[in-house]
């Protein structure tokens, strides 16, 4: 597929001064080949050959800030990679708003995989997006979605438009855990003062039905590790007589589920904060094919806890997954031996109330508790988060909700996203500040896989949508402050 140009009929301009007009080929056109540059940069955060691509990244955003109008906009040196901020005081009486995003994102691999180089972007026309869609790394995860935001930032400036202050913090770190972020928010709690933060970083249903992520999953990660004998014995003189870590740990395991796939470990669901019924019949509006879901994924059937829907499994429910598992010989041909010890690397989607740092506890207690004499145990913990909730009766919800309905045309579904960003809660705990996710990109679009890609007409809605979110909280929270 050859690359495409962009349909101008995709972002009709909506402006309340009718003195102002665009040449909208000209600025559709100038805007995707900003945003092809800031994609050709390869700003791998978990990788340290690419730091100097980070580095260039977080300086791109920042000249990007004060080009769409920020008064201010500076790059903060973490222990890690640099933090972005930028800033747009209109009325120190008026509400801010705080844009989060970041502008790391995940390794290209597996590079034989891509039918494009993913630093190199380029517009290819799709079954799901006829209009064309934009493919690199970063295309929608995290980048794509940021430029949404610098992009209706500017417009509302050039259009004398802002009612409302705004708050720019972009990362470069958050593929990687927002290792810093915390810290850093903390030691500027006083500059980051706000009324609400807006981030778009997870997806819609799809191009004809949006939707609000109101709940994302909390995340706890381990690396466990059994050891038997002090080095690899051969198979057939000890076999059958000598502790076999990866037998063992397999077995260990196996045990995490019972039969109804629900998670064995002592206490794991005594914190679950039930669903209401309301939010319940919410996330059911979105129409599932579950056959559509198989196929999607090359699947022949569903497996899950027993008495809850694909839906509610992968969103609202709690979940146990092991990510990789190793020890032996795992290179061509055979080697038979009894490895010395074996690993696996284990993580677990946490619900509302669930508490990342007391679930990990747990499940370190209930492996050291399950490991049988004959071998020794050690447990790595990695950094974690607690889930996240924001009501549909908060002005920020509100406020989106009526922006979407009026770029698209149809009312958002709430629902409830199974992934995680550890930030949110920091956010919330560290500064008391809501969350609202403003999500555009879709399900389809490859994030974290090769040949990640944004469709335009997403992008372009969403710098629609996103004008009218400003619009709407400003006045929602100055008759909310009026009562």
């Amino acid at each position: 597929m050859t690359e495409q140009s962009i349909p101008s009929y995709i972002c009709p301009i909506v402006s309340s001064r009718e003195t102002y007009t665009y040449d909208m080929d000209k600025k559709n056109n100038e805007y995707i080949d900003q945003l092809k540059d800031f994609l050709t940069i390869a700003s791998v955060s978990a990788d340290s050959k690419f730091t100097s691509q980070v580095q260039e990244s977080a300086q791109w955003v920042k000249n990007a800030l004060i080009e769409s109008g920020c008064d201010t906009a500076e790059i903060y040196p973490t222990q890690g990679h640099p933090i972005v901020m930028g800033t747009k005081i209109i009325d120190a009486k008026l509400p801010t708003v705080m844009v989060y995003g970041h502008y790391d994102v995940q390794p290209p691999d597996p590079l034989d995989l891509w039918e494009s180089d993913p630093f190199e972007p380029i517009i290819k026309r799709t079954p799901i997006h006829p209009e064309g869609a934009l493919f690199a790394r970063g295309a929608c995860d995290d980048k794509g979605q940021l430029f949404i935001h610098i992009k209706a930032f500017e417009e509302l400036i050039f259009e004398n438009n802002l009612q409302c202050n705004v708050t720019f913090l972009i990362e470069g770190e958050e593929e990687v855990g927002s290792t810093h972020l915390e810290e850093f928010i903390t030691n500027y709690k006083e500059k980051l003062k706000a009324d609400l933060i807006l981030i778009s970083d997870t997806a819609m249903i799809s191009k004809s039905q949006p939707s609000i992520t109101t709940g994302l999953r909390g995340l706890s990660y381990i690396e466990v590790t059994l050891e038997g004998p002090s080095i690899d014995l051969h198979s057939g003189v000890y076999g059958g007589a000598v502790p076999n870590p990866i037998n063992q740990l397999s077995q260990m395991i196996g045990q995490l589920h019972d039969e109804n796939q629900k998670i064995t470990i002592p206490g794991f669901y005594d914190d679950v904060l039930p669903l209401d019924k309301a939010s319940k019949a919410e996330i059911f509006k979105e129409a599932f094919d579950e056959k559509e879901f198989k196929q999607s994924i090359g699947i022949n059937d569903i497996i899950g806890e027993k008495h809850y829907s694909t839906i509610e499994r992968k969103s609202t429910r709690p979940s146990l997954d092991v990510n990789g598992i190793w020890g032996g010989y795992i290179l061509e041909g055979t080697k038979t031996v009894i490895p010395s010890k074996a690993s696996a690397k284990i993580s677990m989607r946490l619900v509302p109330n669930q508490k990342w740092e007391k679930m990990t506890q747990d499940l370190e207690q209930y492996l050291i508790k399950i490991t049988p004499d004959a071998y020794r145990v050690s447990i790595q913990s990695f950094q974690g988060g607690d889930p996240y909730v924001v009501s549909r009766h908060h002005l920020g919800y509100q406020a989106a909700h009526l922006a979407y309905q009026k770029t698209f045309g149809v009312s958002p579904i709430a629902t409830r996203g199974g992934g995680s960003i550890p930030i949110v809660s920091s956010f919330e705990k560290v500064l008391g500040i809501k969350t609202i996710l403003m999500g555009f990109g879709l399900d389809s679009d490859a994030i974290h896989s090769p040949n990640e890609h944004f469709g335009l007409y997403n992008f372009f809605k969403g710098i629609q949508t996103v004008k009218h979110f400003y619009h709407h909280y400003t006045n929602l929270s100055l008759q909310d402050s009026s009562l």
